[in-house]
């Protein structure tokens, strides 16, 4: 047993054991660090020696003193298909609490077979966990909510997918694992008491000031609206494709969860798909927005029993809030895009000018993230910034700028702020995972450690700028 570094403070097992299951160690050969997050084991308050003295742990060959050791259990629409899921290969560790008292899951993914696996062996290849570090930590510094990755480790041991890959484990760090799969779970396989359990659970740990409203199980509904619609807003002025936005993928905490088949745009295609099980483009781009309101309608259905045994009340209470999104996302996007112009504040008729722009990258087929870094610093040097239509977008966003009053200083400052000068972008994710499983990661460190700052617009991000036309733009599940 290792020493007590942990500072936990399990909750999630207080609810009816009908959520979680307890689990076994499935312990692996020989374990070895890939990655260690440093500045997160700070914020989170660990002791210095926790990676010294934590690897038999994050490898889940052993569970520290106060660990909780248990799978949950949810649910999740598939592309549209309800199906029983849980943490097929995971383990909830634990929860530990950081400098501030606020409360994080330590979740070991890949970890080995669970009562929810499902026939599958429960482990991870070491590839689609580097990428999940990768993504996780980009999101984090991009400011978007996002899980977070707080090691990888290798195990020692092979995982046969498509090819015979090395096997490896990766510690995720959440605000916590509840999912809108996990109350359709309630609602379809639990009663109204252990839904109720789980609704007050869930408003304890991430909406207290929720208790002492009069509905607060309908105020619990509207701030998970609330909270998907900035997320949503936040991925697309990044250009961000989760990939596989199925129920168990929402977060009830409003964080970013899950990188699998995900990746960033390129040219600005709002009907890229990039995961390789979308054969319909049902979470393509620009569909994202529409996704999340389609699964916040099933997160409502999940909620009726909360809110009034008259199921046609309850329903009618659900969609006013639920109809909210639409315009809450709106609001969210255009505050998100216009800041991308150089404006600090949204104004009325500034979409027209976001329209316009982004109708203009459309039609040359320009790189979407590119394009708003030479924006911000005026480099229109490419033959496509010589089109009438741009020049009626640089007229129309110079007269907004004019108001604003800024100089054009402060409004490049600004705008540095805003746009990145890169993002986790598919041909280099794939070139540096590729090396690395080969085991040369010099590549993914340099991106890696290029990533940390992506505002930081400095000479060692120009590499990750530049990539091939003709590279490759489909990404897998890994699973």
């Amino acid at each position: 047993m290792t020493k007590n570094l942990w500072n936990f403070d399990n909750s999630y097992e207080n609810l009816p054991s009908g959520f979680f299951r307890k689990v076994h160690l499935n312990p692996v050969s020989n374990p070895q660090y890939v990655y260690f997050n440093e500045a997160l084991t700070r914020d989170l308050g660990f002791s210095d020696n926790l990676k010294d003295e934590g690897l038999e742990v994050f490898s889940g060959n052993e569970f520290p003193q106060g660990a909780s050791s248990i799978s949950q259990a949810y649910m999740g629409d598939q592309f549209g298909n309800l199906v029983m899921l849980g943490d097929g290969r995971a383990i909830l560790v634990g929860e530990v609490l950081d400098n501030d008292g606020n409360r994080f899951d330590i979740q070991l993914k890949g970890s080995g077979r669970t009562p929810f696996s499902r026939g599958g062996d429960g482990r991870a290849a070491l590839g689609p966990m580097l990428k999940e570090y990768l993504f996780s930590e980009a999101l984090f510094a991009l400011r978007i909510p996002t899980t977070r990755s707080l090691a990888v480790v290798t195990t020692g041991e092979n995982v046969i997918r498509d090819d015979i890959s090395q096997g490896a484990i990766l510690t995720r760090v959440a605000k916590s694992h509840l999912r809108v799969g996990t109350f359709q779970f309630a609602a379809y396989y639990r009663d109204k008491e252990d839904l109720k359990a789980l609704a007050d659970y869930a408003i304890s740990r991430h909406y207290p000031f929720l208790k002492d409203e009069k509905s607060p199980y309908l105020g619990l509904y509207r701030e998970v609206i609330k909270n998907q619609a900035s997320l949503i807003a936040k991925w697309m002025g990044v250009g961000f494709v989760h990939g596989v936005m199925n129920t168990d993928n929402m977060t009830i905490s409003g964080e970013s969860i899950d990188y699998g088949p995900c990746a960033f745009i390129d040219e600005y295609i709002p009907d890229s798909v990039y995961s390789s099980i979308d054969r319909y483009g049902r979470y393509a781009f620009k569909n994202q927005p529409e996704i999340a309101f389609w699964n916040l309608g099933r997160l409502g259905e999940a909620f009726i029993a909360l809110i009034s045994d008259d199921n046609l009340k309850a329903v009618d209470e659900l969609n006013k809030e639920l109809r909210t999104y639409a315009d809450l996302f709106v609001k969210y996007y255009y505050m998100e895009m216009t800041k991308k112009l150089g404006f600090k504040n949204f104004e009325d008729g500034d979409e027209v000018i976001v329209d316009a722009f982004l109708k203009f990258l459309h039609d040359y087929k320009l790189d979407y993230t590119n394009s708003f870094v030479e924006l911000t610093f005026g480099k229109f040097e490419r033959d496509e910034y010589l089109a009438s239509q741009f020049k009626d977008f640089l007229s129309l966003r110079e007269d907004r700028l004019k108001k604003q009053g800024l100089s054009e200083e402060e409004v490049r400052d600004f705008m540095k702020s805003i746009n990145p000068a890169i993002i986790p972008r598919n041909y280099w994710v794939k070139e540096s995972i590729d090396l690395a499983e080969d085991g040369d990661f010099s590549l993914f460190d340099e991106f890696l450690k290029a990533l940390e700052d992506p505002f930081a617009h400095s000479e060692d991000q120009e590499k990750f700028k530049v990539y091939p036309k003709d590279h490759v733009h489909v990404t897998y599940c890994g699973t």
